[in-house]
Parts: C-alpha cells; structure tokens; sequence
C-alpha cells in the first residue's frame, strides 16, 4: 500500500484524485485542504506531513490567478516557489516522493511553433506565472531525485477551479444560455483536459518509480473558440459564437499563442492514458448530468 498526502484535497484535480484512487487498495490518501495545512507555513507543514508520513506528497495546490500576478509576483512565488522548494527538500530528508503539477505556460516563447511540444523542448514562459512554475519545477527537480513533475494544459473538472471559480466550461454553458452570444479567443491553440482522466493516468504512473518531468494533457488539440463551439454542439445549444483575437481582450497577462503538449514520456514508457479532449469533454457533460 502506498500512502500519499494529498494537498489541495477538494480543488478541482484533487477531488478527482480521491474519488478514483479511494476505489483503489493499492492507494491511502489522506486528504489534506488549507483548513489542515497551509504549505507557506514551512513549521506548520513539516508538523503535519511528519504527522501522517507519507510515501508519496501530491502538492495539487497553487496560485493561478494569471493576471493578478502580473501586477502582485509575491504570492504566486511564495506558493508556488517557495512553499515547493521546502516540501522538496523535506521530501527529501525523509525519503518520500514528492508530485508537483505544473503548466503548459512554461511555454509561449516561441510564438511561431505549430509542433506539440515535448518534455525534451526548451521552456520559455511568456507570464510572471509561467516563471514561477517553471521555477517550482526547477526546485523540484533539483532538491529530490524522487519526483513526478507533471505538466497540465486547460483543465476542467467537475467542481470547478476554486482559484478561478468554475471553469470554461461551465462559464461557456452560462454565457450561451443567458446571452445567446459569445465572444471567444480564436488564436491560442491547446488541449482542453478533464481532470478526472489525469486522475486515471495517475493511478499508473505513482505505482511505478519512474520519476522525472512528464506532459499529461488530453490527445489532439484546438483553440478556445473550437473548444466552445464544440460544448454548444454537444449541448445542442443555439449560441452564435464569435471568433476574436487575444488582442480585443486585454489581459494583465500574455497567453501562449500554442501551448499544446505531447505526452511523449509516458507513450515511451507506455503509460498513456489519456483520451482525446472531445470524449473526453462528452463524459464531462454527462458526469455533470447536462447529457
């Protein structure tokens, strides 16, 4: 049986990791939210991760708030540099595993690329946000040999984000039906991915020891505007969705123009389990009873 501390137990990726690895008996997870651990606290932590001992540390939290960050660096390196950079090398004193969930905003430098990227490419993030996860994989990576550092693209789960509050999904599902219209980017390119199939990839991965840094995203990929389109399509709903440039939103924050991820390492090792982003988004719907 492997034990794991899972911070950030009731996000939207950890709600999903419980409720899939509960049904497993290889797994015991001990839920952990900010109401028991609060990771910036680095002598409240190593209390409470002493406490439980843990085989395995999944660190799910994070600050995200894109364009907030832009204007206040402090909280998103304080989460989610700092706070990993001492959860690393307490991981590291005490043998334990540590996974870390990163973002495919390492990416966006290269504004020209049309080619998925793979764990082997270049980072080049474009936001202070993107610079503070990279930063927290390179501590990661540095501290522990121990490590799964996982790169995530468009997430959607079924309780929402709580940093963000909902999803685009759920917004998008909102818009169309009140307003009937809706404006959305047509020129950023990514793989929309249901949390709960990073949840079921997961379960394979942290039984084996193959540690390091792996792309774990939905297969295929398309811009948020295609991703809307397809949500009205599925829900049959009559919405007239307009494609924009990013530039007619004006965000804090630069987005990559393509941000799609290649999950090379785990085809390599012939771990992949992650399905296409338009089943995947058809379970979604039906998981939330709108199918």
């Amino acid at each position: 049986m492997k034990k794991i501390a899972l911070i950030g137990a009731n996000g939207q990726l950890g709600t999903d990791i419980i409720k899939l690895f509960s049904s497993d008996s290889f797994y015991q997870v001990v839920p952990l939210t900010t109401k028991e651990i609060d990771i910036t606290n680095k002598e409240l932590m190593t209390k409470v991760l002493e406490k439980i001992s843990p085989d395995l540390v999944v660190n799910t939290a994070a600050y995200h708030r894109v364009d907030d960050i832009e204007d206040n660096p402090e909280k998103a390196f304080s989460v989610n540099v700092i706070a990993e950079k001492n959860l690393s090398e307490l991981c590291r004193q005490n043998n334990w595993e540590i996974a870390f969930f990163s973002t495919d905003y390492v990416f966006g430098l290269d504004s020209k690329r049309k080619v998925p990227y793979r764990e082997i490419d270049s980072p080049g993030p474009i936001s202070t946000y993107g610079v503070s996860k990279l930063a927290g994989e390179y501590v990661t990576q540095f501290i522990t040999p121990k490590h799964f550092v996982l790169r995530m693209c468009g997430l959607f789960g079924v309780v929402g984000s709580l940093g963000k509050g909902g999803n685009f999904v759920e917004m998008m599902v909102k818009l169309g039906k009140e307003k009937g219209e809706v404006k959305v980017v047509n020129d950023q390119v990514l793989t929309p991915t249901y949390t709960k199939n990073v949840a079921e990839n997961l379960l394979v991965l942290f039984k084996t020891k193959h540690y390091g840094l792996y792309h774990m995203t939905a297969e295929g990929s398309c811009s948020w505007w295609e991703f809307a389109n397809e949500i009205f399509r599925l829900l049959k709903l009559k919405v007239n969705c307009i494609p924009v440039s990013s530039a007619e939103f004006k965000t804090r924050a630069k987005r990559p123009a393509y941000s799609v991820l290649e999950n090379y390492k785990l085809k390599l090792l012939e771990l992949n389990k992650m399905i296409d982003w338009k089943k995947n988004l058809r379970l979604y719907l039906e998981e939330k009873g709108y199918l």
